[in-house]
């Protein structure tokens, strides 16, 4: 059990397993861009962990680019996209795989598929940890999901309660 702000939170899946998920999907990773070089594109805040996981899980040729995007104020989602920070490296011509940490309403995805397009790849995919069908306003497939959860609030392994908790190696929810 986790205390957070008074609230009592459950163990929902440990380490090992979001470990073990990680590398599974890494090997399929490995098959799908051989003989490519492949670029992460980092979510960020949220992403870092499952993407550093990702990366270091990965035998293939890769390269990491970061952009920082918010639509979440607390435990909503607000609707739209901010960009905190865009794109830093150019993408043209990349075998883009982007890496969120969960995939729920698709607003994000869906405004950041439209913003790639522009930098005009040569692919993109889309990896997350965490995918919340049951809340998708917007028509987003993950290419590689860990783990497919019901609509419930998550926190740890990167995901935060206003910035908090993404240091725990484990997924607590309510």
């Amino acid at each position: 059990m986790l205390n957070i702000e008074g609230e009592e939170l459950s163990l929902y899946i440990d380490k090992e397993t979001i470990s073990a998920r990680v590398k599974e999907l890494a090997a399929q990773m490995e098959k799908d861009y051989a003989g490519k070089t492949l670029t992460i594109l980092c979510i960020l805040k949220g992403a870092f962990v499952f993407a550093s996981d990702l990366m270091r899980a990965y035998k293939g040729p890769c390269e990491i680019s970061f952009v920082r995007l918010s639509s979440y104020q607390g435990t909503q989602s607000t609707g739209s996209v901010k960009v905190a920070t865009g794109f830093i490296d150019d993408l043209a011509g990349k075998d883009i795989l982007i890496v969120e940490d969960i995939v729920d309403t698709g607003i994000t995805m869906n405004f950041l598929f439209s913003e790639l397009k522009k930098q005009k790849p040569n692919s993109v995919r889309l990896a997350t940890c965490f995918n919340k069908p049951s809340r998708r306003v917007c028509e987003i497939n993950p290419d590689y999901t860990c783990f497919e959860i019901e609509d419930e609030f998550i926190v740890g392994y990167g995901l935060d309660y206003d910035n908090k908790y993404r240091n725990l190696p484990e997924i607590y929810t309510k």
